[in-house]
């Protein structure tokens, strides 16, 4: 369902982190709402602060950058390690979230 945010969207590198997209995918599927007017705050907080987090590792969730960042100057290398660090990134707030 997710594998289109691979190289930002569709691989165009100009949209946001295909990482991060699916984190907020999981993130609104864990706390979303499934019903017009059910409060949806914590989702929106939990989402503020993977992507405050994102920033703070790769300086933007922007994909180029991040793929220069991980991958070199040409970005042509795999995104598992973006997104390995994006996983990670997600698991550290889901376990600060649920203590």
């Amino acid at each position: 369902m997710a594998s289109l945010f691979a190289g930002g969207l569709a691989g165009t590198r100009e949209e946001m982190c295909g990482a991060l997209s699916g984190g907020l995918m999981i993130l609104g599927a864990l706390y979303g709402r499934s019903r017009v007017g059910e409060d949806e705050q914590k989702a929106r907080d939990l989402a503020k602060r993977l992507r405050e987090r994102f920033v703070a590792e790769w300086g933007t969730t922007q994909c180029r950058p991040i793929r220069v960042q991980v991958a070199g100057r040409d970005d042509s290398g795999p995104c598992a390690p973006t997104a390995e660090r994006g996983a990670a990134l997600l698991l550290e707030l889901l376990d600060e979230a649920s203590s």
